[in-house]
């Protein structure tokens, strides 16, 4: 079994419904997500993307082990190569989602300033940096696993847009559903799998609980960082209440 496919299998605590099936994108699919919810979610997001991601992927740069022993046409340089290639994809996918994210919220009037930052923003920024500098396995698979609960979260939502018809006209929630569900989303996912896999990491190995770990640690941040119902009321920095 490939080490995805067997990691997606996992029975966690909590478990990978509640993270891609939250209150939180259900409102959202069945359009019935209030705007403040949806800024406060946005604003932390931003501090994911635009502030922890680039940081983690900057780190994860710096342990790729290039040697000048590797020949230049061997196997290592390759797999070493690959890995930089992704991985400055990511950094140029990030900078275009910052600005999305500014566009998106200036045309729908969603206030990014003046929020909180969240409990589940800090825990998910740390375990970024904490992962990013333990090793780069783990930091892929890392890597790997936030962006497949992102694709099945907003798939989730873009279906339920379909089914209910709340996708029918435009809006700041089927920009992101869209977004996070195009194919090309989905062909960056797999090759962020086809990567993990070729790790080389085979069972009942320490490599392979630890990526055990990874896992189940991200399914649990991915539930911690959608906003809770009322949380809008109480996160703005001003005390405005919303």
């Amino acid at each position: 079994m490939k080490l995805t496919d067997h990691l997606i299998s996992l029975r966690t605590t909590p478990s990978y419904e509640e993270a891609t099936r939250h209150p939180f994108l259900l409102e959202a699919g069945e359009g019935s997500l209030p705007s403040a919810r949806l800024a406060l979610w946005l604003s932390q997001d931003r501090i994911y993307a635009a502030h922890a991601y680039p940081r983690f992927i900057g780190s994860l740069i710096s342990l790729i082990p290039f040697h000048q022993r590797d020949s230049i046409t061997g196997p290592e340089e390759a797999a070493n190569q690959k890995i930089l290639k992704i991985l400055v994809g990511c950094l140029d996918n990030i900078v275009r989602e910052v600005g999305f994210f500014k566009d998106t919220a200036e045309r729908w009037d969603l206030d990014m300033e003046g929020w909180k930052e969240r409990k589940g923003t800090r825990d998910y920024t740390a375990e970024m940096a904490r992962v990013s500098n333990a090793s780069l396995k783990e930091g892929l698979i890392f890597l790997w696993a936030m962006e497949r609960v992102y694709l099945d979260a907003w798939k989730f939502v873009n279906n339920l847009q379909k089914a209910t018809q709340s996708g029918t006209s435009e809006s700041p929630v089927l920009a992101f559903s869209q977004n996070w569900s195009s194919t090309e989303f989905e062909v960056f996912v797999a090759e962020l799998a086809d990567l993990v896999d070729e790790l080389g990491i085979v069972p009942n190995t320490k490599d392979w609980y630890a990526a055990e770990a990874v896992w189940s640690r991200v399914v649990e941040l991915e539930v911690g960082f959608w906003p809770e119902k009322g949380e809008e009321s109480d996160m703005r920095l001003d005390n405005k209440k919303l």
